[in-house]
This record gives C-alpha cells, sequence and structure tokens, in this order.
C-alpha cells in the first residue's frame, strides 16, 4: 500500500462556499495590509537617513521577513479556497515546509536580536554605541538569517523522506509539519522526537532570552525617575512583548509537544494566528505607533 504520492489534497477549511468566500475575503485584506505595512516600513526606513540605526535595520528585515513568510503561506490558501481541487504538489509541499520552518526559525532569531538591541538601547546607552556597531548589527542579522536557512534543512528533510500510502488528504490548509506526520503510514517516532528536540531548543531559547531582555529593561525602567519616561518606555516594550508572546505562545504550543495530537480545527484555528494575524500587527506594533517613525513617514510623504 505504500506509493510515490504524487500530489497532496488540502482540506483547508469549510466546504461551504458562503463560507469560503467570506474567508477569502477576510484573509485577502489582511494580505494585503500585511504586504503594505510591511513595504511601507522597509521604504521609510531606507529613504530616511534618519532612521538607519541599527534598531529599525533590524526592523526593515524582519518587515522583508513577513513578507516573505505570509506569502509563503496565504496566496496559496486563498487560491485554494476559490478552487475545486485543492491540490499541492509533493514537491510544492516539501517546499512551502522548508520556507515555512526556515522563515519561522528565523524569525524567533530576530525577535531575540531586537529584544538585546533594545536591552543594550535602554539599561546600557552609554555603552550603546560601541557594543551595537554596524558590524556587530551586520553579524546578528546575517547570523538570523543563516541560522534560520539551516533550521529548516532537518525537519524538511526528515519529513520528505517518510512513505505515504494511498491516502493523501492533508486536514490542513498548508503543509504543516503535525498533519504531514498524521498522514504518513511510516514510523514518525524518530522524526517526531527530532523536531521536537529541534523545536524546544530554537523556540524555548529565543522565547526566553527575549523574555530575559525585556524583563532587565522594566527594571531599568523602575529606576527611573522621570514617570513620563516610565510610560513611554513601558507602553513600547509591552506592546513588543504582546506581538512575541502572541508568536512564540502559539508556535510553542503548536511545536513544543512530544506528540502532535492537537484536533485539526484547532490546528487550523491557532495556525491563522501565526501566519496570517501577526504578520500584520508586528508592522503596527512594532512601527506605526513609533513616534519617529511616523515623523519620518511623514517627511517621505512630503518629499514624494
Amino acid at each position: 500500500n505504500v506509493t510515490a504520492v504524487l500530489e497532496f489534497r488540502l482540506l483547508g477549511f469549510s466546504s461551504n462556499p458562503r463560507c469560503q468566500i467570506l474567508l477569502f475575503t477576510l484573509f485577502l485584506v489582511i494580505y494585503i495590509l500585511t504586504i503594505l505595512g510591511n513595504m511601507i516600513i522597509i521604504s521609510v526606513v531606507t529613504l530616511e537617513p534618519r532612521l538607519h540605526s541599527p534598531m529599525y535595520k533590524f526592523l526593515k528585515n524582519l518587515s522583508f521577513l513577513e513578507v516573505c513568510y505570509t506569502t509563503t503561506i496565504v496566496p496559496k490558501m486563498l487560491a485554494n479556497l476559490l478552487a475545486e481541487r485543492k491540490t499541492i504538489t509533493f514537491s510544492g509541499c516539501m517546499a512551502q515546509l522548508y520556507y515555512f520552518i526556515s522563515l519561522g526559525a528565523t524569525e524567533c532569531y530576530l525577535l531575540s536580536v531586537m529584544a538585546y538591541d533594545r536591552f543594550l538601547a535602554v539599561c546600557e546607552p552609554l555603552h550603546y554605541g560601541v557594543a551595537m556597531t554596524a558590524e556587530s548589527y551586520t553579524c546578528l542579522a546575517v547570523g538570523s538569517w543563516v541560522t534560520g536557512v539551516f533550521t529548516g534543512f532537518l525537519p524538511c528533510l526528515m519529513v520528505s523522506r517518510l512513505h505515504f500510502c494511498s491516502y493523501n488528504l492533508i486536514d490542513h490548509f498548508f503543509c504543516d509539519i503535525s498533519p504531514l506526520l498524521k498522514l504518513s503510514c511510516s514510523d514518525t517516532t524518530v522524526t517526531e522526537a527530532v523536531i521536537f528536540i529541534l523545536s524546544l531548543l530554537v523556540l524555548s531559547s529565543c522565547f526566553l532570552l527575549t523574555l530575559f531582555s525585556y524583563l532587565l529593561i522594566a527594571l531599568n525602567i523602575l529606576k527611573t525617575p522621570s514617570a513620563s519616561a516610565k510610560r513611554v518606555t513601558f507602553a513600547t516594550c509591552s506592546s513588543h512583548l504582546m506581538v512575541v508572546t502572541i508568536y512564540y505562545g502559539t508556535m510553542i504550543s503548536m511545536y513544543v509537544r512530544p506528540t502532535y495530537n492537537l484536533s485539526s480545527e484547532l490546528n487550523k484555528a491557532v495556525s491563522v494566528l501565526y501566519t496570517v494575524v501577526t504578520p500584520l500587527l508586528n508592522p503596527v506594533i512594532y512601527s506605526l505607533r513609533n513616534k519617529a517613525f511616523k515623523k519620518a513617514l511623514g517627511k517621505v510623504v512630503v518629499r514624494h
């Protein structure tokens, strides 16, 4: 019964045509807003010399990453919402899985680096210029991307080597690890264990590093005598932490588990948060609420 599966069928969301059109419209609007929001950030940071600091360069990296990350999932999902046969080739499925894991891991590394950058700026302002030089920024940014690229290789390789029987229905809206493991007729024990350990190392270490950085920032802010300065910094850090918590919370709940036994509907609902919602929240939280960025945006609009 083991056959070479050439394509998978993605069940996606509801089979109700009206519901599918409603979901298509909703996700299309979110996708367009996500692309526009992140492209605005990339353009403004590139065009405005005052935003050429490491903080905004990291933000430009994150925005470019979000465009790539959401584009890996959403266009195919939108096409399948309107298609009768919701199919994806085996090679396309593995490619989607690889980019999803690699870009997701890169986002974890970038969020940790950005938290470290804010820690230096708030807690070590006198040494910030020395610690966060152009060379340091380049090493941290390139290191995040390169490490993310390599992180995706092993899980994708192990999943691609599994046997899939004639039943090729994936109960999801994209090629995720959990439904693929459920679909395989191979023994997935080793694959699950390796992915669990890798997820634990990447997600937990990055989340703890990010959380620790913001904790040190919060403790430093409490020592500040100015009440207005406390409010501004706390508002900024709390909004950043909110996005980080949503992203890491959903990812950890999905992948840092020894077994993949969530119901398919809950799996899809949680997946929507980190594949569709978080990429939209990042530009709003990290920049559109930032006074310096909004001022720079106004200057760029006036000039052009």
